[in-house]
């Protein structure tokens, strides 16, 4: 039962990633993926640092615990509105955004992914910018996803199967690009700070699949990523913390390799 848990998990981060992509799913994915529920309030499951698979994730000594994700009112109500317009702080805080994000070129760290029912999973992920990642679920998932910077692959090791889809329509490519101005590259519909971060939403709509969102929040003290979540054009949330984050280390090009010699691509 675990098991096939972590397999569903195919859905999770790949529900992220997949969320915007023209056309969703293929046909064999779409058999495997359940209808999810609103993730429950109250929820508050402690969970141990997860061990880096390859090296330690920050230059440091210190490795912190997973954060506690901050899980979106369900409830909330954003306006989606392509004429929306914004304060000289909110300007201010959208512009502070864009120029971290614009000003990393790699991102290596530890994961805590939310699920629209409200299961948590961990795992490691490496960003090298422009347009590539990797994310590497905790075991036992089989599941990894990889982008070489024009094609997003998630690949099963269990089935040694992959679904292709390509980054430009996926909603990582706003975290991937090389630089970025959030207020005139996106249709941004939301920009919120309090004491602990910087939120802006950004709306994608997409004639096939409907409308999804991309909610990006960093620390308004260290300015740093914290967290994402996407919503599905359904309404559910895949929510992601990120954590143990080094902007510092030299990635090895292979990480972001696509397999297509041992991983099948099943037809769409």
């Amino acid at each position: 039962m675990r098991a096939a848990m972590y397999t569903g998990m195919h859905t999770g981060l790949a529900l992220l990633i997949a969320a915007a992509v023209a056309g969703a799913a293929t046909p064999s994915q779409a058999q495997t993926v359940p209808i999810p529920k609103p993730a429950p309030k109250g929820r508050d499951v402690q969970l141990s640092a997860s061990e880096p698979l390859r090296a330690p994730m920050t230059t440091g000594t210190t490795q912190t615990a997973p954060p506690n994700p901050v899980i979106p009112d369900p409830r909330r109500n954003v306006p989606a509105n392509i004429f929306a317009t914004f304060d000289a702080n909110q300007k201010a805080q959208a512009a502070k955004v864009s120029s971290y994000l614009s000003s990393l070129q790699t991102l290596v760290g530890n994961f805590v992914q939310v699920g629209p029912d409200g299961t948590k999973i961990k795992g490691d992920f490496y960003i090298q910018k422009p347009g590539k990642v990797r994310f590497e679920y905790e075991p036992p998932s089989p599941i990894a996803i990889i982008a070489d910077g024009s094609s997003l692959a998630v690949r099963d090791s269990k089935l040694a199967t992959q679904d292709i889809y390509p980054l430009s329509q996926t909603p990582l490519r706003f975290l991937l690009s090389d630089r970025i101005d959030l207020l005139k590259d996106t249709n941004v519909v939301s920009v919120t700070a309090d004491d602990l971060f910087i939120s802006v939403t950004i709306e994608e709509k997409q004639a096939l699949i409907g409308t999804s969102r991309l909610m990006l929040m960093v620390g308004a003290k260290d300015g740093q990523l914290k967290q994402w979540t996407v919503t599905d054009p359904q309404g559910y949330d895949t929510t992601v913390a990120v954590y143990n984050v080094d902007s510092s280390r030299k990635l090895d090009p292979g990480l972001f390799k696509i397999d297509f010699t041992n991983y099948q691509t099943p037809p769409g």
